[in-house]
């Protein structure tokens, strides 16, 4: 969880990008607290905020088997964090969860 949050290659479950949303507003708070004390340029810390945001969307979009073009649907973030991800290993990857994976190393005929 959590890792390469900066690329927008992969696939993360819908946990990850539920907490990377909620942790950009606590960020986005906060930011906004100390910019009013502290003067703007404390304003520079949302950039890369954003693009950690819009890295984790475009990897849940990928989860989904869609295109990262999909997060300038309107609304489609809250369709991201309820919509289950595509079964087994799509062309963005495999399954965060690993279900539908195939094990080489698992007996499937006992």
């Amino acid at each position: 969880m959590f890792q390469n949050i900066f690329s927008f290659e992969g696939r993360i479950r819908r946990l990850e990008y539920g907490l990377t949303r909620i942790l950009f507003l606590l960020g986005c708070a906060l930011i906004g607290g100390f910019s009013e004390a502290v003067g703007g340029i404390v304003l520079i810390l949302l950039i890369p905020a954003i693009w950690i945001l819009l890295a984790q969307s475009v990897k849940r979009c990928h989860d989904l088997g869609n295109s990262g073009f999909f997060i300038l649907i309107p609304f489609y973030g809250l369709f991201l964090l309820f919509a289950d991800g595509t079964y087994g290993t799509n062309e963005y990857g495999a399954n965060p969860k690993g279900v539908g994976e195939f094990n080489p190393n698992v007996d499937y005929t006992a």
